[in-house]
């Protein structure tokens, strides 16, 4: 196990910047459902809002078949069970995304593997806005993990899509 001595873990890529491409993995992220990829964005599908941080973001989508996207990060240091941790992330939906125009939610996951999803740490609100939001998760590990796993979610299979940006540093924080 690796620990942090500062009690922050920082991502690696954590503003999706790349060069804009449909169907691409932004550097330091890797693919966690097979044959589904985001997009980085803007300037394909129809999305040409601004990114809240940087000149980039990414685009994640669900299906009317079930399918979504999700991609994951092994984080440099272990989240340690039991301990407090905050981060924030920037949300926002595209009103226009080449027909996966539905509001839909964000998960995220912490885990011990590359794509096994272990704990549930956080769901969005549905995602209405085209107005980037920046939300605050809180979260207390049950198991030590050392993987970040982030999804698009519908309850009900949809088209639909999501934008993400400016994932910040996770810290230590007081108990929630």
């Amino acid at each position: 196990m690796s620990y942090s001595t500062t009690g922050q873990i920082g991502l690696t890529n954590p503003s999706f910047e790349d060069t804009p491409a449909d169907a691409t993995m932004p550097s330091g992220w890797w693919l966690v459902e097979p044959g589904t990829t985001p997009d980085i964005l803007p300037g394909y599908w129809g999305v040409y809002e601004d990114a809240s941080e940087g000149d980039t973001f990414i685009g994640l989508i669900t299906r009317d078949d079930g399918s979504f996207e999700a991609i994951g990060q092994r984080l440099p240091y272990t989240l340690n069970q039991d301990v407090c941790y905050q981060f924030n992330l920037d949300l926002a939906h595209s009103e226009e995304y080449v027909g996966y125009n539905t509001p839909i939610y964000l998960r995220v996951y912490i885990g011990k593997s590359k794509k096994k999803r272990g704990q549930l740490i956080y769901t969005s609100p549905l995602l209405e806005s085209e107005d980037w939001m920046t939300e605050s998760i809180q979260f207390i590990p049950s198991a030590n993990s050392r993987y970040l796993i982030i999804e698009a979610y519908s309850p009900q299979p949809t088209p639909g899509n999501l934008l993400l940006d400016n994932i910040s540093t996770i810290n230590k924080c007081n108990r929630a």
